[in-house]
């Protein structure tokens, strides 16, 4: 596996469940074990990685097009 995203878990939900509607099986984690003081739920630092495979793929769905914008 590979680190793919790092953010808010609320960002990471929905990376992860559009990731595995293109047939890319991601993993999510929380950055830490336990939340901090500026912390809830939905702003908890959460890293998702991706298999090595996939990982092109992935980038090339998520970032290609929004790395062209810039």
């Amino acid at each position: 596996m590979k680190r793919f995203f790092t953010g808010p878990a609320i960002n990471a939900d929905l990376l992860v469940t559009m990731l595995g509607r293109h047939h890319i099986q991601a993993a999510q984690e929380f950055a830490y074990r336990d939340l901090r003081d500026h912390e809830d739920e939905f702003s908890r630092e959460t890293v998702v990685c991706v298999p090595e495979a996939d990982y092109e793929r992935a980038w090339q769905l998520f970032y290609a097009e929004k790395g062209d914008e810039l």
